[in-house]
């Protein structure tokens, strides 16, 4: 039975990934070190932007002194929002579902990216109404892949329901990455993947697979996961 339906953020709601390569990739060879969209989706897509940069010294070689990851998350920060567009893009579909399932269930994000950007496109996109509750980077010690953020946003949906606490058997996940799909499956959780930034043979670790959110409703996705 579906009791609650949890996002993730950039990739599945509105379509910034190619923004946060671009801030990534200006910073890192500010630092020496290139970065191609390839490499950013196989190694980089999904995890918080320190771990990332963790995750690109180390495999470029370079030492992680301390006090550098955060220097380089905050100047990569900086740039994000310089290079978002006016206009940011909703995948097609997302608003429908997220209007829909509002209705019935609570909602939350766990997302990687920083919370004042998810809080200032969440405004900007008009959907900050519709999710009580959302975790962000700073809320977690361990990144996505690693189920932390799912586990978190469960706990806090269940201090706002009253009744039977909601199980992660019970939660839809809303993914478009391999990390996430690997979170939310780990949280012991149902996980739809959007093929937003991967192949739909990239995400077959997803319990449901679509091309889009597009002529789909959330009828459809329980049937698909929920009903035996």
């Amino acid at each position: 039975m579906l009791r609650a339906v949890i996002f993730d953020f950039d990739g599945v709601i509105v379509d910034t990934e190619r923004f946060h390569f671009q801030a990534l990739k200006r910073v890192l060879a500010e630092e020496g070190i290139p970065l191609t969209w390839e490499e950013y989706t196989q190694a980089y897509l999904a995890m918080d932007d320190k771990n990332c940069f963790r995750a690109a010294l180390a495999r470029h070689g370079q030492a992680i002194a301390p006090g550098i990851v955060d220097g380089l998350s905050e100047r990569k920060a900086h740039y994000f929002f310089g290079t978002l567009s006016d206009a940011v893009a909703l995948f097609p579909g997302v608003e429908g579902l997220i209007r829909e399932a509002a209705e019935k269930y609570p909602l939350a994000i766990a997302s990687g990216a920083r919370r004042e950007e998810i809080e200032f496109l969440l405004g900007k996109v008009g959907l900050r109404e519709f999710f009580p509750v959302v975790v962000a980077a700073e809320d977690v010690v361990r990144g996505k892949p690693d189920p932390e953020a799912y586990i978190a946003a469960l706990g806090r949906l269940n201090r706002l329901i009253s009744g039977r606490p909601v199980r992660p058997s019970e939660c839809l996940v809303v993914e478009d990455s391999r990390h996430g799909v690997a979170a939310a499956t780990s949280a012991g959780m149902r996980c739809l993947a959007v093929a937003n930034s991967y192949t739909p043979e990239e995400l077959t670790a997803a319990h449901l697979v679509l091309k889009s959110l597009e002529q789909v409703d959330l009828q459809q996705i329980i049937e698909a996961l929920f009903v035996r």
